[in-house]
Parts: C-alpha cells; sequence; structure tokens
C-alpha cells in the first residue's frame, strides 16, 4: 500500500503539470487567436490522461487505505473528512470537468471555442484539484 500511497503522490505532480499546462497553453492560444494544432490537443490529452489514471491509483487507495474511514467518523475529524469525502468528491469533479473539456473540444470546429472550452473546464478542474490537496501530508 504505501508504494501506492507513494505512486498517487508522485503521479499528482505529473496531473497538476499537464493539466495546468493545458489550461495555460489553450487560455494563450486563445487570447492569441491561433489556430489549434495538433500539438494542442496532444498538451490537453496527456492531462487527461494523467488525471484518469490518478484516479485509477486513488480509487484502489480509497478501498485500501487506513486513512479512510467511515463518512459517519470522518464527519467528525476535518482531516479524516478530507480523505474520506472531500478530497476523493472533488477532485472526482475535477477530473470529470477535464474529460468533458476534453470531449467537447473534440467536437467543435473552430480553434478560439477549442481553446476557450479547454481554458475554461481544465481550468476550474486544476483550480479544484489545487483546492483539495492535503498539503500537510503531501510536501513531507
Amino acid at each position: 500500500m504505501v508504494g501506492l500511497q507513494h505512486a498517487h503522490s508522485y503521479m499528482a505532480y505529473l496531473v497538476l503539470f499537464f493539466v495546468g499546462l493545458a489550461a495555460f497553453n489553450a487560455l494563450i492560444g486563445w487570447i492569441g487567436k491561433r489556430d489549434f494544432k495538433p500539438m494542442d490537443k496532444t498538451i490537453a490529452l496527456l492531462g487527461l490522461a494523467f488525471s484518469h489514471l490518478q484516479m485509477l491509483v486513488g480509487i484502489i487507495l480509497y478501498f485500501v487505505s487506513p486513512m479512510v474511514v467511515p463518512i459517519g467518523d470522518a464527519m467528525k475529524n476535518s482531516g479524516l473528512r478530507l480523505y474520506a469525502l472531500e478530497h476523493p468528491l472533488i477532485n472526482l469533479i475535477a477530473i470529470v470537468l477535464i474529460t468533458i473539456g476534453f470531449s467537447k473540444h473534440k467536437k467543435q470546429e473552430q480553434s478560439a471555442s477549442k481553446f476557450k472550452t479547454i481554458t475554461l473546464l481544465y481550468g476550474i478542474g486544476f483550480i479544484l484539484l489545487m483546492s483539495r490537496i492535503p498539503w500537510d501530508n503531501w510536501l513531507n
């Protein structure tokens, strides 16, 4: 289980990097009125892929980690509540938004709307991910 926790922690750097990069790249493309190129899609796809892989590892960890306790017990303690409810739920919502952003951008024809979709949905996803990182444990 320690190996899974380490994988989940270290992979978070890749998720944050690629989701943040995709949102920033799309913002620059949207503001700069650039054409949407294959590299832009690749960057967004890497953010999507790493976030899904991270979610898979997180789901496995959720069921085997001693830090996750029943919700009723966790509601009395903010640290336990973070691991049992807030972190998984908010990160799941973030990954759903990232997935919707990637899916929606593929259906759009114009570069500006592709960039706008990725900027908004990946950006909100990135903010949500950052908001529920257990910073005390992650940075140690």
